[in-house]
């Protein structure tokens, strides 16, 4: 619930103009250190400007310097920017939104989310990269109008994503797929002893 309003952007900023690691940037952001990682390695989130979360009054420069200089502390959120995020985040409920130059990887990700991660239902994909069921199935069947040039690729390092959203809803989707056919995992598991 303390994260800031734009993650990546604050992210971008404090990779930029901080010597914090990269467990301190995601712990505060709410992001995967490897994401992180990506980012200052320039392969996630290019073209997004930083956001000072010093200038949003979401952090104080005291706080930065205070963890700067003890790696093991983590950041927190200034008083004031707590009460005003949470306000924020409820009347935002809208869907996910994906700017319009990240629009064309979206069936690169379905691909690859499909390809990889075949337990994760079409909802799941829906709300994850923010498509519609329609075009996954497009995708699925290779009816898309764009087919032959839609290559797999990471959600993730699409910047469709987060690590940490793409490990959540995976994670989800494999509990209730062995729930489902927990039977037959138990009978492959029993053919395979029987063979041996």
């Amino acid at each position: 619930m303390n994260k800031p309003l734009m993650p990546k952007a604050t992210a971008v900023w404090l990779v930029e103009n901080t010597t914090l690691t990269f467990e301190q940037i995601a712990d505060f952001c709410g992001l995967h250190a490897l994401e992180i990682q990506g980012i200052a390695d320039g392969e996630v989130a290019r073209g997004i400007l930083g956001v000072d979360p010093v200038a949003s009054s979401q952090l104080t420069y005291d706080e930065i310097k205070r963890c700067e200089a003890n790696h093991d502390l983590r950041l927190k959120m200034a008083e004031g920017a707590i009460k005003h995020i949470v306000t924020e985040k409820r009347q935002k409920k809208s869907g996910k939104y994906t700017p319009v130059a990240r629009r064309q990887d979206k069936p690169d990700a379905i691909a690859w989310i499909i390809k990889n991660c075949p337990e994760i239902s079409e909802t799941q994909i829906v709300k994850l990269i923010g498509t519609t069921k329609s075009t996954i199935e497009a995708v699925r069947d290779k009816s898309h109008w764009n087919s032959n040039n839609i290559r797999p690729k990471d959600p993730v390092l699409l910047g469709l994503c987060s690590q940490t959203e793409l490990d959540r809803v995976y994670e989800a989707a494999r509990k209730k797929y062995e729930l489902k056919h927990k039977d037959d995992i138990k009978n492959e598991l029993d053919e395979k002893v029987n063979a041996s």
